[in-house]
């Protein structure tokens, strides 16, 4: 291979240039070594590299130039499918999969646009078009309705405690998380370590279960629990009575939800002799909106997954 003066110090400068990748620089040295009537099998042990590959840069640089030693892009193309299939893939996912899925997977909505609209296209746009749309069909979430017909009213009384509660007043937010069940394990954990994760024994014994009371106070975030074996209205009153009680002289607002163990006719009597305790119920099936929950959400996540 015979190369010119200006040929020859370009490929030194992309051999030796600490900015170019050093891919691109082994390759430029392989050209300088066949320019200096190197053999091919003598370059390949040099380089590290196989026969065929030298072959393959002093074709291309032959061929292209410099440009040829750069690194070309990789992968296939952008997958061209009509604006109607892109459509339709959209509409079929907000609509029910066929008879037998539980939900639509990328893979079954491939064969469902091959089949119906006799077009192929990949897994991959499927799930990439998902991606761009937001779309996610393989999870599914929950809702609950209130049919309280005075919910707004309840919701704005709530809101109202929560951001400006009355002078001087506490505002608590009181719950239970029961039955909570105390478990212990037959065998001792096994520790986590590189390449393995924390494993626990499948074998427990029970221990029964326990009823968590909480009040939330909700100017200062203290909060006050007590675990009860059951979780019936005089569990409940003995608990409001001990939740109410550092609060004693000022007007206290309770908020908690709709059971039945908060309308006891022991509780009703209570909160006769004690007019400066006030309850206020949360609408029905939006317990969401008593604060304690999401402490409850915390120690739930934080806490009893991770007990042993």
């Amino acid at each position: 291979m015979e190369l010119t003066a200006a040929q020859l110090e370009e490929l030194r400068d992309l051999a030796y240039c600490p900015d170019v990748p050093a891919t691109v620089g082994g390759r430029a040295r392989i050209v300088l070594w066949r320019a200096e009537s190197r053999s091919k099998i003598e370059i390949a042990a040099m380089a590290g590299v196989s026969r065929p590959t030298v072959d393959v840069w002093l074709a291309r640089y032959t061929s292209e130039g410099i440009a040829g030693l750069m690194d070309r892009k990789r992968g296939a193309g952008r997958e061209q499918v009509p604006g109607r299939i892109r459509a339709r893939i959209l509409a079929a996912t907000q609509s029910a999969p066929p008879e037998g899925l539980s939900h639509w997977s990328s893979r079954e909505m491939s064969k469902f646009i091959a089949r119906t609209e006799k077009v192929a296209v990949s897994h991959h746009y499927v799930a990439k078009l998902w991606r761009e749309s937001g779309l996610t069909p393989h999870r599914q979430g929950a809702f609950k309705l209130s049919r309280d017909p005075e919910f707004a009213a309840k919701v704005i009384d709530i809101v109202g405690l929560y951001l400006d509660p009355p002078g001087g007043a506490a505002v608590l937010s009181v719950d239970e998380k029961a039955q909570i069940q105390a478990l212990n394990r037959m065998q001792p954990l096994l520790p986590i370590d590189f390449g393995m994760t924390e494993k626990r024994t499948h074998d427990y014994v029970r221990h029964g279960t326990t009823s968590l009371f909480a009040a939330l106070t909700v100017g200062s975030g203290e909060v006050l629990g007590d675990c009860r074996p059951t979780r019936d209205g005089a569990e409940f009153l003995a608990f409001l009575k001990k939740a109410v009680k550092p609060y004693a002289g000022k007007e206290i607002h309770v908020v908690l939800d709709n059971l039945s163990t908060r309308t006891t006719l022991d509780v009703r009597t209570w909160l006769d002799e004690n007019p400066y305790v006030t309850l206020h119920f949360t609408p029905t099936c939006s317990s969401w909106m008593s604060m304690v929950e999401t402490w409850f959400g915390l120690i739930t996540l934080n806490r009893s997954a991770a007990a042993p």
